[in-house]
């Protein structure tokens, strides 16, 4: 066993806790290929969560142990001692609240802020068993089902309504389930996914994000009624030619007649 201990905190302060002034070293220690830095808070007290009032009267104690990024090949852990705090305001219902790390780590988090960005960015681009061999060579060690976790846990990307927005239905099951996808054609990215293929979650969809001014469409049939009621048209005019690929496309415009996409020399079809 290597055993030491590093008696100038104050470097390991400023690398391990740059920018965070809350935190204070006490020890660092290496074993085992792992190195333990030993920490506590520096703030005298702390709001209470609930009612706000300030209190420094503490109850007790407790260790939380923080896994942090790799330093030089070498595992990296931050022994942090938190104080649970007393609240003293007759009106609030907490009796007591732990010392908040915000910048450091989440309440309850095993990892810090900053692992944690790190796996994210490993997890949406690889996630599953790739994504857990790369973080296992870079020394995170995340397994497979906490890189999807991790993934299923991140909130929904918001982007605004596309302009030109292109529709298609897909088989979840081929010949019984159908979804439809909605895509952004100018920045090339999914923007929903609608669990049927119907005309009603098209129409619901476009009716709740006003803004498309162009829909390029697919051939099934509900995608047609829904696009036909978007430009108050029944009865959109028959596809006549292809995109290249399987689906027959057409491309409807609020401020023109309906426009289908389809192979060189093909025209406009105007509305009826």
């Amino acid at each position: 066993m290597v055993l030491f201990m590093q008696a100038d905190t104050s470097f390991w302060d400023s690398l391990v806790f740059d920018g965070i002034d809350e935190v204070d070293v006490e020890a660092v220690t290496a074993a085992f290929g792992t190195v333990e830095v030993v920490a506590r808070g520096r703030v005298a007290g702390a709001a209470c969560p609930d009612c706000g009032r300030f209190s420094d009267r503490v109850h007790d104690r407790y260790q939380r142990r923080l896994k942090d990024l790799p330093l030089v090949d070498q595992g990296f852990v931050i022994r942090l001692t938190v104080r649970r705090f007393i609240c003293g305001s007759a009106d609030c219902q907490r009796r007591t609240f732990a010392e908040p790390f915000s910048r450091l780590a989440a309440p309850h988090a095993r990892f810090t802020t900053r692992l944690n960005h790190a796996l994210e960015r490993v997890e949406l681009a690889l996630a599953g068993r790739a994504g857990a061999r790369l973080a296992a060579q870079l020394g995170f060690g995340a397994g497979r089902m906490t890189l999807l976790g991790r993934v299923m846990a991140l909130p929904d990307p918001r982007f605004s309504t596309p302009r030109v927005l292109g529709v298609d239905d897909f088989a979840i099951r081929r010949g019984q389930t159908y979804a439809t996808v909605l895509t952004s054609v100018e920045d090339h990215r999914v923007v929903d996914v609608l669990p049927t293929r119907e005309a009603g979650p098209l129409a619901a969809w476009l009716i709740r994000h006003p803004g498309v001014e162009i829909i390029c469409r697919g051939a099934a049939s509900g995608m047609a009624a829904a696009a036909g009621g978007w430009l108050r048209d029944p009865a959109p005019p028959p596809t006549r030619g292809r995109t290249g690929g399987n689906a027959p496309m057409r491309l409807f415009t609020r401020s023109e007649p309906p426009t289908y996409m389809g192979k060189a020399g093909r025209g406009r079809v105007g509305r009826s």
